[in-house]
């Protein structure tokens, strides 16, 4: 069974950075691409971003626009969450998981085989 799985969390001073890893483990499957979810105590899970396979294109939740980058390591199986300039409103859960269908990259129906998460925390 393929699984991906999330690392790099941990805690963090607002204004700085974090770098988290997606990586796929058990084999490959097809997919369309990869996208960056995030759940906040108390609140549903919400779309940060994606990476589109095809061209390479990235979309962007406008909360995290310009300060959140996604790209790719083909070679390693590895999708990267890199975050700036980090807010308190970061605070979540973050999850990846695989764009199975072709449809809108917002759409988490659109999403399977999720990861475990891996926590943020961003003090004031």
């Amino acid at each position: 069974q393929v699984q991906l799985v999330e690392s790099g969390g941990g805690l963090v001073q607002a204004g700085g950075s974090l770098r988290l890893s997606c990586r796929a483990s058990g084999g490959t499957f097809p997919s369309y691409g990869r996208g960056w979810f995030r759940q906040a105590p108390g609140k549903e899970r919400e779309f940060v971003g994606s990476i589109s396979w095809s061209d390479g294109s990235t979309s962007y939740a406008d909360s995290v626009k310009g300060r959140f980058t996604i790209s790719r390591d083909s070679a390693a199986n590895t999708v990267y969450l890199q975050m700036n300039s980090l807010k308190p409103e970061d605070t979540a859960v973050y999850y990846c998981a695989a764009r199975r269908r072709a449809g809108p990259t917002m759409v988490q129906n659109n999403y399977a085989n999720w990861g475990q998460g891996t926590q943020v925390t961003v003090s004031s």
